[in-house]
């Protein structure tokens, strides 16, 4: 007999010394394939009957609820990619078409900053809310935080899902969580005598952030080491994932690495998620089903060949994703992790993206906007170079632009920084310098993807 559906979010906490939060976790994976096409049947049903969205781009694409007959047939879904979120909410202001829920359920209001365009908003309902927060515990649980510990959440509590999702799993397993927060200025500093008072043995933020606070702290000559972190876990950027920067956090601190997450719109997002022995981030597939998909051919990929992401809720009751698409790049294998779980593995984490947009710190950075700013600096040419390194922890964005005044570069970095969220260091090179081209992947040169696809094992 099939569990309810949806399940109740009610947390059940295992005994501290249990490795295990839920069976699931290491069922033979063809068993846990019949858990996970019962959950999806029901959620494909609950979203045919409660959502236009999705009943208009399946009815078009000629699938059906009984089309879903096996776990493989999902595969003649159609993908749902960003651009129609943000066109659908266009069109059925604010949350759009696929909302599934009524307005007095929804509990929070997240969403993207809206940098390039129109922001993306996410509802999410009461129940789901509880839903996220049990799966973020046991997710939490297999990185090896327990209720003794205190989680030292050092993120924006904002529009941004991280340090919420960080918030709500700390909270629903029992451990005491230190929503310390960022951005404040001076607050770095004030983070050093808080962490020296409170004594937290958790971290969670993003990679940048971690280093930034390990050299103020060295600046006023306190040893990382000293703050007594036994876990730090990431997500936001791809650092946590780069063996050589996971290696600068964990020689840095004295605690091991974690690096997590998946998509806002997929929240919840630690179901990407790395356990205790850092082998590649399992996929927690009984929670959001994911796929890896060839990005030519769109089709699933079989073995461990490289491909791109594709994720579909089990349990969302308010804006449902089915086979939404990341655009990401990856590669999966199923060889065993030391823990014991049974789950698919990301061996060498998120290490690209296959449409043009970048991940610089963190930031969503698109060509297109890079290029509208530029056009909107008098004297600066047509042609450009976007440079994107990572020479140590942190990524370093060069743009190099053609102009007869070379004092046009404080201009292009403070236009480029307010349509793009990041500012660059800008060269200006004369007329006729860079080579002249009409593709935009031509302008873009990312020398990170070595580094970042390095085998982290």
């Amino acid at each position: 007999m099939s569990a309810p559906w949806p399940p109740s979010g009610r947390i059940e906490l295992p005994d501290t010394d249990e490795p295990y939060w839920a069976p699931e976790e290491t069922m033979d994976p063809e068993q846990r394939r019949g858990v996970v096409f019962d959950k999806l049947r029901e959620q494909v049903r609950y979203c045919w009957e409660r959502s236009p969205f999705y009943r208009e781009l399946w009815s078009d694409a000629g699938v059906f609820p009984e089309t879903l007959r096996t776990l493989d047939d999902l595969r003649h879904f159609p993908f749902v990619k960003k651009e129609q979120i943000r066109a659908d909410q266009v069109a059925h202001p604010p949350f759009g078409s696929n909302i599934c829920c009524p307005p007095e359920a929804i509990a929070h209001i997240h969403g993207t900053s809206g940098t390039t365009g129109r922001p993306t908003a996410f509802a999410i309902s009461r129940d789901d809310w509880l839903r996220i927060a049990a799966a973020h515990a046991r997710i939490m649980w297999s990185f090896g935080i327990r209720r003794t510990d205190t989680v030292f959440i050092g993120s924006f509590f904002s529009l941004y899902l991280g340090s919420w999702g960080a918030l709500i799993g700390t909270e629903a397993l029992g451990a005491r969580a230190f929503p310390f927060g960022a951005g404040v200025p001076g607050q770095t500093e004030r983070a050093l005598e808080y962490i020296d008072l409170i004594r937290p043995t958790a971290f969670y933020g993003t990679p940048s952030y971690a280093l930034h606070l390990a050299k103020v702290a060295a600046k006023r000559g306190v040893d990382p080491k000293d703050f007594g972190f036994k876990i730090m876990f990431f997500s936001g950027e791809p650092g946590a994932g780069i063996p050589a920067t996971k290696k600068r956090i964990e020689d840095t601190f004295g605690a091991i690495c974690i690096d997590s997450g998946s998509m806002a719109e997929m929240t919840p997002w630690m179901t990407n998620s790395e356990c205790s022995h850092r082998s590649g981030m399992h996929l927690w597939e009984d929670l959001v089903y994911t796929e890896i998909v060839d990005r030519e051919t769109g089709e699933p990929v079989e073995g461990d060949g490289e491909g791109v992401p594709v994720y579909t809720h089990l349990e969302r009751t308010s804006q449902p994703m089915i086979r939404l698409y990341s655009g990401d790049l990856t590669h999966a294998t199923s060889d065993p992790c030391p823990c014991g779980r049974t789950y698919r593995r990301l061996p060498d984490g998120i290490y690209g993206r296959v449409d043009d947009m970048l991940i610089i710190r963190g930031v969503n950075v698109y060509p297109n906007a890079v290029e509208n700013a530029l056009a909107s600096v008098p004297g600066v040419g047509s042609e450009y170079r976007i440079v994107i390194e990572r020479p140590g922890e942190l990524d370093v964005f060069r743009l190099e632009v053609e102009s007869t005044e070379p004092s046009v570069a404080d201009a292009v970095r403070d236009r480029v920084k307010s349509a793009a969220g990041v500012g660059p260091d800008v060269v200006v090179h004369p007329p006729d310098t860079l080579e002249t081209t009409e593709f935009k992947s031509r302008r873009v040169d990312d020398r990170r993807n070595t580094a970042a696809s390095t085998p982290s094992h």
